[in-house]
């Protein structure tokens, strides 16, 4: 009996729970950002400095990750940016969610331009497609737009007949911008040649989502905040399968992105604030607590961090290779 005790023991103190021993060791950390104003949206500039908006503060900033240092910049009152990215020559490019534009700053002191959007009157998330051109969407507007970022034409897509609040928009392998029509279950290819749009179908007719990731197999995966779901499609076959979120019907998955690993990472808005890894390999969630709502992600390959805002009014990042 006491031998059996004993190996009991010794069994027991081995055993470590999985979960909370990949949260102990992966290596996340967020940093408070003094000014407030709704943190959002990070994306890394060649410089390896991270920009990021303000969204109620109506300012844009950036954070260096070697000094861990600030630095706030002002832009056009009335703008409330949306989203922002840096192009390859360090230039940055943000919506203006309120005043019906799209902004574009040269922090070397080259100085601020206003590009106007025409009928997209609130410019919300947007994408380099590596031609010169910028895709966005426009969310109230119900408009997707394209802008030449050399001669600043714009050019306007209307992707339903109805209002449908066009919202995450991403590229696949091809080039083809695909967009989420959150108040529809529908996502939009569009063929940039023609302009043309092409619509499919998420899993359910209630599903309601807001952001996507395309994977390197071409895979167009979304999160359902409606009923607490992600989902996939096949763009070939239309063929559509869907998996519940670890924080359930009430989860209320909400930003989305990929790594380079091909694992979907997304966040859960509801009553738990979380970061969830899925790997479509195994079909296993992972969980790691955060601060407050994440609504947008940046995946940077060449440092293997995801960056990410909170409405903790924090930025955050995660290396994913310590994730798992």
């Amino acid at each position: 009996m006491r031998l059996i005790l004993l190996g009991c023991l010794a069994l027991i103190a081995a055993w470590q729970p999985p979960v909370a021993a990949q949260q102990r060791k992966v290596d996340l950390k967020e940093w408070a950002v003094e000014w407030g104003g709704r943190t959002r949206d990070p994306a890394v500039a060649p410089d390896g400095k991270i920009w990021f908006v303000g969204q109620e503060g109506n300012y844009i900033a950036h954070f260096d990750p070697k000094t861990e240092q600030f630095k706030r910049f002002e832009i056009e009152e009335g703008t409330n940016p949306h989203s922002i990215n840096v192009d390859a020559n360090g230039i940055v490019w943000y919506t203006g969610n309120r005043n019906g534009r799209i902004g574009r700053l040269d922090p070397s002191g080259g100085g601020l331009k206003i590009i106007m959007t025409g009928e997209a009157k609130d410019p919300h998330t947007h994408v380099f497609d590596g031609k010169g051109n910028i895709w966005f969407t426009s969310q109230g507007s119900n408009r997707i737009g394209r802008l030449n970022m050399k001669t600043e034409k714009v050019d306007l897509i209307t992707p339903n007949e109805t209002p449908s609040n066009p919202y995450g928009i991403v590229l696949d392998p091809k080039g083809n911008p695909w967009v989420m029509l959150l108040r529809t279950n529908t996502v939009a290819r569009i063929d940039p040649n023609t302009l043309a749009v092409t619509k499919f179908k998420q899993a359910n007719e209630a599903s309601r989502g807001r952001r996507l990731a395309i994977t390197p197999d071409g895979m167009v995966w979304y999160v359902d905040e409606g009923r607490g779901y992600i989902g996939r499609i096949n763009p070939d076959t239309t063929e559509t399968k869907e998996w519940p979120v670890p924080g359930g019907p009430k989860g209320n998955p909400y930003a989305m992105t990929k790594d380079d690993q091909g694992r979907l990472w997304f966040s859960e808005t509801g009553a738990v604030k979380q970061l969830v890894m899925f790997d479509p390999k195994t079909e296993k969630f992972t969980t790691y607590p955060v601060s407050g709502n994440i609504r947008h992600m940046h995946f940077h390959a060449p440092t293997k961090a995801m960056w990410f805002g909170t409405d903790a009014n924090k930025i955050g990042r995660i290396i994913t290779t310590t994730a798992g």
